[in-house]
Parts: structure tokens; C-alpha cells; sequence
């Protein structure tokens, strides 16, 4: 979709199943995604200079919320999973973030790493609060991809041992999320093929609109 594998798996696999097994069935994907988005990565060097600051951030802070994430009972998770799908659905439909200017930077990088740190240690979803901070820092296309692979390679390794450390990536879930690697690079694949086809912000509307529904759909079934 182009827009974020866990918000995708994540938000569609809570339809189904246990929240909290969706999320860690997540780690081992999200691992070998932005692996291989940051390594193809032009400028690498620059990237880590300009964003480690917002990366330590994350890092700390998912590290954090990873130990609260067992506790956290499925309702209130589900509810959570689906306003952050709902917040992250409609600030890109109707909103633009402010800009970011270069003073503010260092502060910025801090609080929305710190929010995407929290966000992504109780639901493994870290783009939201990630996408806002380069959509306001203004920044190009390929540097906006490059970025956002580091920051979230960076926010996997929390992830990883924070679920080990709590108990939900089990030897047998963390089998299943590796064999989740293959349709990860089945549904990227696809993903390149449509968008190459489709008007690029038509398609955005559509899976937008659609995460939006998910997420409502995940508040009535936390709440029904």
C-alpha cells in the first residue's frame, strides 16, 4: 500500500485475531522491511547524522512501552490499535502538519519520537507520529524514505527485545513471523505493480478512507 506495513497488517490482522498476537507477529516483517529500505538508501551516513536524535528517542521510549503492552488488557488495546488508525487516517485526508522550522528541530525530533515510541511499543505501529515530523520538516521525496527506514530500523531492535523480554514473541509465534517475511515481499511486489498503474492520489484517498473504516470497525469491537 505504500503507506506503512504495520498500520496495513496490524489494523487487518485485529480484525481477526488476538491484537496483541497480530503485533508480535508483526516484529520479524517490520525487521526485514526497513532493513532492506534503509540498505538501499543513497546517503546513509547523512541520514544517521541528521535523524539520530529522534531515532534515541524512539528507541528509548518504544523500550518503554514494550513492557506495558502484556499488561494492557485486549479491549483497550483494540481501542487503542483503532484510534491511532483513525488519527492517522484522517490527519493525512484533511490536514497538513506545520512546517517544522530548523530551530525548533532538535525539540520536535524528541517529542514526536518520544509519541512514535509509544505508540509503536503498545501496537507496533510507529508511522503516524513519524510521517507527521518529515511531512513538517518539508523534506524530499527520497530523503523522506530513507529516513523514515532508518528511524524505524532503529525503533525494531526495542521492539524485538522488549517482546522477548514480556513474554508475547514466543519460539512458535517467532517462527510464524518469519515465515511472514514471504508475504510481506508478496504484498510489496504487488503493492509496486498497482501503484504504477493508479493515480497515485486517488489510490492514497481510497486506502486511507479504508484504514479509517478499519479503524472504527476496531472501536465498535472493543466497545460491542
Amino acid at each position: 500500500m505504500g503507506i506503512g506495513l504495520p498500520v496495513a497488517a496490524v489494523a487487518f490482522m485485529a480484525q481477526f485475531i488476538d491484537p496483541k498476537i497480530a503485533i508480535a507477529l508483526m516484529v520479524f516483517p517490520i525487521i526485514f522491511a526497513n532493513l532492506w529500505q534503509f540498505y538501499r538508501a543513497k546517503h546513509r551516513l547523512l541520514v544517521i547524522k541528521q535523524y539520530w536524535l529522534i531515532a534515541t528517542a524512539v528507541f528509548i521510549s518504544l523500550f518503554i512501552a514494550t513492557g506495558f503492552t502484556s499488561r494492557v488488557s485486549p479491549t483497550v488495546l483494540t481501542s487503542f490499535i483503532g484510534i491511532v488508525i483513525i488519527v492517522f487516517a484522517t490527519t493525512n485526508l484533511l490536514f497538513k502538519p506545520p512546517s517544522i522550522s530548523k530551530r525548533a528541530d532538535n525539540p520536535m525530533q524528541i517529542l514526536f519520537g518520544i509519541a512514535a515510541g509509544i505508540t509503536g511499543g503498545l501496537t507496533a505501529i510507529l508511522s503516524p507520529p513519524i510521517t507527521m515530523y518529515l511531512i513538517g520538516r518539508n523534506i524530499e521525496k527520497d530523503q523522506f524514505v530513507d529516513a523514515s527506514g532508518f528511524i524505524f530500523l532503529v525503533g525494531c531492535i526495542p521492539l524485538l527485545l522488549g517482546f522477548l523480554q514480556n513474554g508475547l514473541l514466543t519460539p512458535l509465534i517467532s517462527l510464524q513471523s518469519i515465515a511472514m517475511i514471504i508475504p510481506t515481499l508478496i504484498g510489496y511486489t504487488l503493492g509496486e505493480f498497482i501503484r504504477a498503474r493508479i493515480n497515485p492520489v486517488h489510490f492514497k484517498k481510497i486506502i486511507l478512507i479504508f484504514f479509517f473504516l478499519m479503524g472504527a470497525n476496531l472501536i465498535r469491537k472493543a466497545f460491542v
